[in-house]
């Protein structure tokens, strides 16, 4: 019998594994292949803040940023990578928006006159920029590192049954707790209200004569320069999707893409792509991470009825499925978030600890009652 299990092992089911593992839980960590194989594994993995005036989204990941800064140096600082930011505006009105952030922020921002600027191009210095210090973690590695404390398992879950107090997964496996961290790949619970974006992910380690101090994000993300080695990614791609589009990814068109947008922010020399990474990353319609307690549609509107209709509905009158839950969403923020927001719902497990509206599953399902 085990205290947790987790149907998927990319950053979220990772760092939730971590939580519980330290902890003291039993932990079992399901995957169709393995740790960090998806899109977790082809992320550049970049530790950054949202830079944008306001919203509750940058709010959450800058929180969260500070958070996973910490997190990372204090538990995995070995794997992580420490680098100047150098976020450039991509046109005139993100110019506006980072001259805004500037001068609202709370974090400590680097002087950019000790900035070098001998590799950058004519296009990213004409643009607003700003910079920090930040870092950049070693994707796969970590995630191997959080879940080495629990069993892992290469399996695909297909159907759960709860039973008696204990959630049955495919009649091989029990626990009292399942979390679904299963990204924009197959859901395992079929409710109507749980919809996904699904963003293909393309990363490319290149070696190259140019050297690059910084992590730097314009048009797609390009990181410090280690042994000659550059890693290239961006979560670019809107309409590929591995599970329903039938034709394989087209690598060369990725890369080309890559490269091109890399070279409008540096100058490239005697280029040599070395590997790819490649996976589906997830997000919200709203933007918003996802996690929490699963609702029962069929069971909340048959209780609740017409006080579905309602503008704000009350969460804590929905049916949930005891003890199961969801962490999904993070979009292109996966390593800043996770740490994060497996804090929270780990807490929310083990100590009741309430969890916001804003990031509740239960926002979807009140949407879709709603219309419905």
């Amino acid at each position: 019998m085990y205290d947790i299990a987790i149907i998927g092992a990319g950053i979220n089911g990772c760092s939730l594994a971590f939580e519980f593992t330290q902890l003291n839980k039993k932990v079992m960590l399901f995957d169709s292949e393995s740790v960090a194989s998806g899109g977790s594994g082809a992320a550049g993995a970049f530790i950054s803040p949202k830079f944008s005036k306001s919203g509750e989204l940058k709010e959450l990941i800058n929180d969260s940023f500070v958070y996973s800064m910490d997190y990372y140096e204090r538990n995995f600082p070995h794997l992580l990578t420490k680098a100047p930011l150098l976020h450039i505006a991509k046109d005139d009105l993100e110019s506006k928006t980072l001259k805004f952030y500037k001068n609202i922020t709370k974090l400590k921002l680097n002087d950019l006159s000790t900035i070098n600027t001998e590799n950058l191009t004519t296009n990213a210095l004409n643009q607003e920029q700003v910079s920090l210090n930040t870092g950049v973690i070693n994707a796969k590695s970590v995630c191997e590192a959080m879940s080495k404390d629990a069993k892992f398992i290469k399996h695909t879950v297909e159907n759960l049954i709860y039973d008696d107090g204990i959630w049955i997964i495919d009649d091989l496996y029990s626990a009292k707790n399942v979390i679904i961290t299963t990204g924009a790949y197959e859901q395992i619970i079929k409710e109507p209200y749980i919809e996904l974006r699904g963003v293909w992910g393309h990363r490319i380690d290149i070696k190259t004569r140019s050297e690059n101090p910084y992590s730097i994000h314009q048009f797609v993300s390009i990181s410090p320069s280690k042994d000659g080695i550059l890693a290239i990614g961006a979560t670019h791609n809107t309409h590929y999707h591995p599970q329903k589009t039938k034709e394989p990814y087209d690598f060369d068109k990725g890369r080309a893409e890559l490269l091109e947008k890399a070279s409008k922010t540096i100058n490239l020399d005697n280029v040599e792509i070395i590997k790819d990474y490649t996976g589906l990353r997830s997000g919200s319609f709203d933007y918003m991470p996802i996690v929490g307690n699963l609702v029962m549609s069929n069971e909340t509107i048959l209780n609740c009825g017409n006080k579905l209709k309602v503008k704000n509905a009350d969460y804590k009158k929905f049916t949930y499925y005891p003890n199961l839950y969801m962490m999904n969403g993070n979009g292109g923020y996966g390593f800043v978030l996770a740490p994060y927001l497996a804090k929270i719902l780990s807490q929310h497990i083990i100590s009741n600890k309430e969890i916001s509206d804003r990031i509740s599953p239960a926002r979807f399902f009140a949407r879709w009652a709603k219309k419905r």
